[in-house]
C-alpha cells in the first residue's frame, strides 16, 4: 500500500472542510498526528494551487483566525472574497464568530 505523502493527507483533510467552515494549520497538523508542525500545513497550502482535485485553501487560517495566508492567492482580496462567497465573514483579515465557524477534523471526522 502507498503511503500518501503529508501535502496530500492535509489536502484531504482540507477538501472536507465544509463550505462556510474554516480550519486553522494546528489543527489539521494535530489531526493527522504531527502536532506541532503547523508550518509544514501551511508549506502544504502555499503549494495546494498544484494538487487536484481542487484544495479549497482558503478555509485555512491560523489559530486566531487571521488570513495568514492570503499573500498566497494572486491578488489581496481573494482569499477573503472566497470566504465571503461561502458565507464566512471576515473584518480586517480576521475570521468573525472565528469560534462559531471553526471546523476541528479531530472532533468533526
Amino acid at each position: 500500500m502507498d503511503k500518501l505523502s503529508f501535502y496530500e493527507q492535509v489536502y484531504q483533510v482540507v477538501r472536507l472542510i465544509p463550505k462556510g467552515r474554516v480550519s486553522s494549520y494546528g489543527a489539521i497538523a494535530a489531526y493527522l498526528g504531527t502536532r506541532g508542525s503547523s508550518r509544514m500545513v501551511g508549506y502544504a497550502m502555499n503549494a495546494a494551487h498544484t494538487a487536484y482535485p481542487l484544495v479549497p485553501a482558503q478555509r485555512v487560517v491560523n489559530r486566531n483566525g487571521l488570513l495568514t495566508g492570503k499573500f498566497h492567492f494572486g491578488t489581496e482580496n481573494l482569499m477573503q472574497q472566497l470566504l465571503e462567497n461561502e458565507g464566512v465573514k471576515v473584518e480586517n483579515d480576521k475570521i468573525k464568530d472565528f469560534k462559531v465557524v471553526f471546523w476541528d477534523p479531530s472532533i468533526e471526522l
